[in-house]
């Protein structure tokens, strides 16, 4: 039992103190086949004293869709590599948000191949396993409105490619979606509360895995911008999935902002540890927009820099960029790739997750393992930013 009684909580306070509750008892037993008597869950209901009567409506309407977002976003983060690729992935996600009225369509490798994505595909030839584009679309807004678009980078499970990465703690990189799976949920929640905006969602799903026909280091793909690059790395692919998944969704939906999420680089977690988000733009209203969103959702985000001399950095001598710079300002140069591909003055932000989407302990509102970040700061980005518009 939890009494709000004499606080002066509001209705939409007290759903969300419910919000809160729901997402610290979310778990994942779907593989336990056997649990102890400590690791069985002792609380069965939570009883909310004092909460407004109307209070129960509005985490019905507003809240509990935001719950089911983040429960999605967690359980495609859980699941292993072997369960969840870039098929599955998909079936996933359609299963979940059969009904909301979100419109799907999805490309698969000879589709893209038509489109030319080098870049996509290129990390995708190693593996089996085809690659994907899920896309997702939710029409709420007003009729030929611009849509926002999100972006996730969808790497199943990233080996490093032919740079492969050590063995130790190799098996956490089935997070490697968690851009992708943070931009599926939040499709899901913008649907289910009918957000008055139009959305598009891009998931660009591949795995990185090094047999025989995988890429090389110093191999030259082509996106589907028409921009060359140069691969030094074939460990730094997210980047690359992005570069197309951006190129479609800009030529295609000729959105107003263009906003990726990505699980992107190990740099990012040396400078914000596993505390802040990193945001980069140049668009100082669109920072100020997400660093807003942070605040209020709990996603917390830090701006970082971007300048024509960390650009400089990654030109190629034999083509039009190479994947990756110097060590240092490794996550700023990773945007700076990234910024190669937004066309037409589109607004945009990249958002490098990686030190978010999974924890080592636990928090106020998740375990340890998936924590669904990203999934409340979209859906706050989208009220007050795009809908109050």
């Amino acid at each position: 039992m939890l009494d709000l009684s004499g606080l002066n909580y509001d209705a939409d306070s007290a759903a969300r103190v419910a919000l809160a509750a729901a997402l610290r008892a979310w778990r994942y037993d779907r593989y336990r086949t056997k649990l102890k008597d400590k690791q069985k869950p002792t609380l069965t209901e939570l009883t909310i004293v004092g909460a407004p009567a109307d209070s129960a409506g509005i985490w019905e309407k507003r809240w509990k869709p935001v719950y089911e977002g983040v429960g999605l976003t967690r359980e495609l983060v859980t699941e292993p590599a072997n369960i969840i690729y870039p098929e599955t992935f998909v079936e996933r996600v359609q299963a979940a948000v059969k009904g909301s009225g979100l419109e799907v369509e999805v490309l698969d490798g000879a589709a893209m191949k038509k489109l030319g994505m080098g870049a996509l595909l290129g990390v995708a030839q190693g593996s089996v396993r085809d690659g994907r584009l899920l896309i997702l679309r939710w029409n709420g807004g007003k009729d030929g409105d611009a849509p926002v678009a999100f972006v996730g980078k969808g790497v199943t499970f990233d080996t490093g490619g032919i740079s492969i990465k050590p063995a130790a703690g190799m098996e956490a990189m089935k997070w490697d979606m968690g851009g992708a799976g943070a931009v599926a949920g939040a499709m899901l929640a913008l649907a289910k509360r009918k957000a008055k905006a139009n959305i598009v969602a891009i998931c660009g799903l591949v795995e990185n895995m090094p047999d025989g026909n995988a890429q090389r280091p110093g191999d030259v793909v082509t996106s589907m911008s028409g921009q060359t690059i140069e691969v030094i790395n074939t460990d730094a692919e997210g980047r690359l999935v992005l570069a197309d998944a951006i190129t479609y969704v800009q030529r295609n939906y000729k959105p107003k902002i263009v906003v990726d999420l990505a699980t992107l680089t190990g740099a990012i977690v040396i400078s914000l540890g596993h505390e802040f988000g990193g945001l980069f733009t140049p668009d100082d209203d669109l920072a100020n927009q997400l660093l807003d969103a942070s605040k209020s959702s709990g996603d917390k985000l830090w701006r970082q820099p971007m300048a024509e001399s960390f650009d400089k950095l990654i030109d190629s001598p034999i083509a039009d960029m190479k994947n990756v710079g110097p060590r240092e300002g490794g996550s700023i140069t990773a945007a700076q790739f990234i910024h190669r591909f937004v066309e037409n003055g589109t607004r945009w932000a990249h958002l490098d997750i990686a030190g978010m989407a999974w924890s080592d302990k636990p928090n106020s509102t998740y375990d340890k393992g998936a924590t669904g970040y990203g999934v409340r700061l979209i859906d706050r980005f989208v009220e007050a930013s795009v809908e109050a518009r």
